[in-house]
């Protein structure tokens, strides 16, 4: 078996659970822990300075997340990305997504509208820095501020399981070299109208262009999975 890379934590104050949820999580979705391989709670224990009860708290919500799955006789692995589970998930995401975007419409207040607009530009900003994981970031708190004005507790916590399950296709479509060229200025246009159409009150108009953005992310990661 090969051995693990390098996942070693600094303790901060935030919980040490979180923390080393917060580093494995990463480390699969940049690739550093690739699909197939083992995670074994002794080495992960030695590596990370952490007990095996926090380890083990870890592994389990990484498999709720579908990051990670246990197969008998050899216990966890990454798992292997699907083009069938991507197709999956993504369907589902624009469905919800949209119907965030239309409830938001409608029941926003100007002040939530004047955040999702800040949130927004500081996902053109990470566009523009080229980092990819300030993208991952930015957009992840735009769709708070969404989720968030919204007003569905249901809702919420039915797309905060489903961006955790689709987390590392995202970072894929945004971290894989051969992205397209346009996709970035492709998805700044198409927040930028779905931020028009809430400004307007259109709801209908939001749930068209959340559900197109979702949909037009899903063919790139289908076409980078199929590479």
């Amino acid at each position: 078996m090969d051995p693990l890379p390098n996942l070693g934590i600094q303790k901060f104050a935030a919980p040490l659970r979180q923390q080393v949820l917060d580093g494995l999580r990463q480390a699969i979705i940049a690739g550093r822990l690739a699909p197939g391989a083992r995670l074994t709670e002794r080495e992960l224990t030695e590596m990370m300075g952490v007990s095996r009860t926090v380890v083990r708290e870890a592994l389990r919500q990484l498999e709720s997340e579908g990051l990670i799955e246990n197969i008998p006789n050899k216990g966890p692995v990454v798992r292997t990305l699907s083009l069938d589970e991507a197709r999956d998930l993504y369907s589902v995401r624009a469905v919800l997504e949209g119907f965030a975007a239309r409830l938001f419409a409608d029941k926003a207040t100007e002040p939530q509208i004047a955040s999702l607009a800040a949130a927004l530009e500081r996902v053109v900003a990470a566009y523009e820095s080229g980092d990819a994981t300030a993208v991952l970031d930015t957009k992840n708190s735009f769709y708070a501020v969404l989720f968030e004005g919204a007003g569905s507790e249901t809702l919420s916590s039915m797309l905060a399981t489903l961006h955790a399950r689709i987390w590392r296709w995202r970072a894929l479509g945004l971290t894989h070299p051969q992205r397209s060229k346009d996709r970035s200025r492709e998805s700044i246009a198409n927040l930028q109208a779905v931020l028009g159409t809430i400004r307007a009150r259109d709801g209908e108009g939001a749930e068209r262009l959340t559900r197109d953005e979702a949909t037009r992310a899903a063919e790139e990661v289908i076409r980078l999975l199929g590479e």
